[in-house]
């Protein structure tokens, strides 16, 4: 497989911390590919180099993460659940003016919660603890739904209130809720 340029990839993300700084300032339905190009400090043509439209860079850029996220279950669903969530809160820590902006955003984006919690109860899915006879007379589709929610709250109250407990504090008390709940 051919190796990206790291002029490319270095464009590329000059392009999606455009974007997202933007998102921070204004609706992004107000943002224009003028606004972007001047805040990466790039010619308007070299964004349409990259993507179709400002549709397509912020739909790449939250396709990005989605990718990252799903790459950490495949190793972290082996994991107990506070070790398991540990390596996810230090990703939305890391990344920490995507989600408070994508999460805070109205307009076109504002579908990506609905598409965060789907991936969560997607996540969730292999979850549930059918042996211990806790979850008996419990439907899969409300257990998923229920803990899903949660998660995505906790997350999203988490980020918006500036992250006040450390990600393994985080991951601790929502491992310990999630063990029981699932």
């Amino acid at each position: 497989m051919a190796k990206t340029d790291r002029r490319i990839l270095k464009t590329q993300e000059s392009l999606k911390k455009a974007v997202i700084e933007l998102m921070t300032e204004k609706n992004f339905d107000d943002i224009t590919i003028q606004d972007i190009s001047d805040r990466a400090n790039l010619n308007r043509g070299t964004i349409y180099l990259h993507y179709q439209d400002k549709f397509d860079l912020l739909d790449k850029l939250i396709q990005t993460h989605f990718d990252e996220l799903e790459e950490m279950d495949e190793w972290a669903c082996k994991l107990d659940w506070n070790e398991a969530l540990v390596p996810y809160f230090e990703y939305f820590e890391k990344n920490y003016l995507f989600f408070s902006t994508m999460l805070a955003s109205t307009g076109a984006p504002a579908a990506f919660r609905a598409r965060l919690l789907a991936s969560f109860i997607q996540g969730f899915k292999g979850e549930i603890d059918r042996d211990s006879g806790k979850n008996t007379d419990l439907m899969d589709d409300v257990m998923l739904q229920y803990a899903g929610t949660a998660y995505a709250g906790v997350i999203e109250w988490w980020i918006r209130n500036g992250m006040p407990y450390p990600p393994h504090f985080m991951a601790k008390q929502v491992g310990t809720l999630l063990g029981r709940s699932l």
